[in-house]
């Protein structure tokens, strides 16, 4: 049995783990795994199904707290920041038309936990397309700019029109509204 002397002792050392950082760490590492693994691609895949569902409970949750049987782009923008600030990403609008909304980004939520795991960028691809397509029926999600593949900023582009140009469609994902 260990005394409770040791306890004291190991509660003492100055090592800063907590539960936020260690789900960070957690989240790195299941991603890195999972990169490393299956691949980026695949691994991007998984992380889009977890997106995905979250996407849905956080749309209806703002539906809800709305009062709204769907949200305007103006509402949508708003939410998209709301959610964000609240697990401490930083992003700010760049510009909104009835078009697209620009988001950018100087803070992750996931930290420093996120540079080198791009697959991680499928969350926030998933939970933004998921709630702009379920309020207006489509939405194309396209990340040009990502902390995690070592730029300083991300940007994120929610499209309310489909890509016609192929190459401009690279790396863009389209979702539909499921109801």
């Amino acid at each position: 049995m260990v005394a409770i002397a040791e306890i004291e002792e190991f509660a003492a050392f100055e090592i800063s783990r907590d539960r936020d950082q260690f789900l960070r760490e957690l989240i790195r590492e299941l991603s890195g795994a999972l990169e490393e693994v299956v691949g980026v691609e695949d691994a991007a895949g998984f992380i889009s199904v977890v997106g995905a569902r979250l996407g849905e409970v956080m749309n209806e949750e703002y539906r809800t707290h709305a009062c709204a049987k769907s949200l305007s782009l103006e509402q949508i923008a708003a939410c998209l920041i709301d959610l964000k600030q609240r697990i401490q990403g930083d992003f700010q609008v760049e510009s909104i038309s009835t078009e697209r909304i620009v988001l950018v980004n100087s803070r992750c939520p996931f930290g420093d936990y996120v540079k080198g795991r791009p697959s991680l960028c499928m969350m926030t691809s998933n939970v933004f397309g998921r709630i702009a397509a379920e309020n207006t029926g489509y939405a194309e999600v396209a990340i040009p700019e990502a902390i995690a593949k070592g730029d300083g900023r991300c940007r994120v582009v929610v499209s309310f029109t489909p890509t016609k140009n192929g190459t401009e469609k690279e790396g863009v994902r389209e979702y539909y509204a499921c109801g």
